[in-house]
C-alpha cells in the first residue's frame, strides 16, 4: 500500500484550486440606500458566504436598464418594482419574479402638513407634481375619484425627480411618487413636515414595492433558492439587532453614514419582507386586474409565466 507523507500530502493539498461560491451580479434599483437593507446585510454579515454565494451588487448608471440587462442575460437578478414587471412582461421582456425585497407600497401623495390641503378632495385647482407618467396617473387618478374628483380637476407638473424639493419651494401643492420611507421623514429633518396619502388607503390595491427579478430560463438554478435564504436571514438578524445592523449598514460605504440615511433606515426596517420568497397569488392578479382597468394592459397572462415561489416544493 502506497504512503504518502503526511507533509507531502498538506503540500498536494494546498496546490488544488479552492472551493469557489457561486456568483451572482445583483443589479440595484438605484444607488445603495436603505432600501437594500437586506442585500447589504446579507453581505456584509456573512449571510451569503454561508450559502457559499458570492454576490456583487451593482448601483446602476440607469434606474431603467436592469430589468432589461437581466432580459439580456448580462446580469443575474435585478431589483425592480411589482407594477413595472406587469409591464415590462407585456412588452415582451422574459423576466419572473422569484422573491421580494419590500412587500408593501412605499409611494404616496404628499403635502405640507402646516399646508391647506387636509384631505385629497382639496387637492381641486391644485398642481400636483409627478416624476413618472403612465402608473403613477393610475395611482392618482384612482385617489382622486374617490374623492369626487377627476384628473382634470388638477393641474399635473412634471417635476423630474426633483420631488419633495419643488413641494418645499411652492412650485406644486403636492407630489405623487414620494416614497414615504425616505421623503417624508427627510422633509422633517429639513424643518418641513409632510402629511401622506397612502395608495392603498385610497382605492389602490395593495403591490409588492421592490422585487427581485431573474430571466424566465433561469428559474431553476438553485443559487436563487440559497439567495433568498440568505436574504431572509439578514432580514431576521436585522429585526432582532436593529441598532448593530444600521451600524453594520453605515460602515458598509461611507457615504451612506449621515442623517438622512439613518432616518430614512428606521423607516425602512419594518417594511422589508420577512418572507422574501413567498408569492401572494391573489394580491398580484388583483393588480393586473387594476393595470388593464386603467388602460396600461391590453390583457392580463397566466400569474406562471411571470412570478413564482421558489419555497413551494423544495
Amino acid at each position: 500500500m502506497l504512503r504518502i507523507p503526511i507533509l507531502v500530502l498538506a503540500i498536494l493539498l494546498a496546490a488544488l484550486p479552492a472551493y469557489a461560491a457561486d456568483r451572482l451580479t445583483v443589479l440595484l434599483d438605484w444607488y445603495v440606500n436603505p432600501d437594500h437593507g437586506p442585500l447589504v446585510i446579507a453581505k456584509e454579515q456573512g449571510f451569503f458566504a454561508g450559502e457559499d454565494l458570492e454576490v456583487e451588487l451593482i448601483a446602476p448608471a440607469d434606474p431603467n436598464d436592469p430589468p432589461k440587462l437581466v432580459a439580456a442575460k448580462q446580469a443575474d437578478i435585478a431589483v425592480s418594482y411589482q407594477p413595472q414587471l406587469h409591464l415590462q412582461v407585456a412588452a415582451g421582456l422574459p423576466l419572473a419574479r422569484f422573491g421580494t425585497l419590500i412587500d408593501s407600497p412605499l409611494n404616496s401623495l404628499v403635502v405640507l402638513a402646516d399646508g391647506p390641503i387636509r384631505s385629497v378632495a382639496d387637492l381641486k385647482g391644485r398642481r400636483v407634481g409627478f416624476s413618472v407618467a403612465g402608473f403613477e396617473d393610475a395611482v392618482l387618478g384612482t385617489m382622486l375619484a374617490r374623492h369626487g374628483l377627476a384628473a382634470d380637476d388638477v393641474e399635473l407638473v412634471n417635476v423630474n425627480f426633483s420631488l419633495s424639493p419643488s413641494l418645499i419651494s411652492g412650485q406644486v401643492d403636492a407630489v405623487i411618487g414620494a416614497f414615504r420611507n425616505v421623503e417624508i421623514p427627510q422633509m422633517a429633518l429639513l424643518g418641513h413636515e409632510g402629511r401622506g396619502f397612502y395608495p392603498e388607503e385610497e382605492g389602490v390595491p395593495p403591490y409588492d414595492e421592490l422585487i427581485y427579478v431573474t430571466h424566465r430560463d433561469g428559474l431553476e438554478r438553485p443559487e436563487l433558492v440559497r439567495f433568498l435564504r440568505a436574504v431572509e436571514a439578514a432580514t431576521y438578524w436585522i429585526l432582532n439587532h436593529p441598532e448593530e445592523a444600521w451600524d453594520v449598514y453605515r460602515g458598509s460605504d461611507p457615504l451612506l453614514d449621515d442623517e438622512p440615511n439613518r432616518v430614512a433606515w428606521e423607516a425602512s426596517v419594518r417594511r422589508f419582507a420577512h418572507s422574501p420568497a413567498a408569492l401572494d397569488h391573489g394580491r398580484y392578479q388583483r393588480f393586473a386586474a387594476f393595470l388593464q382597468e386603467h388602460g396600461l394592459l391590453s390583457e392580463t397572462v397566466p400569474l406562471g409565466s411571470y412570478a413564482v415561489d421558489l419555497s413551494a416544493g423544495r
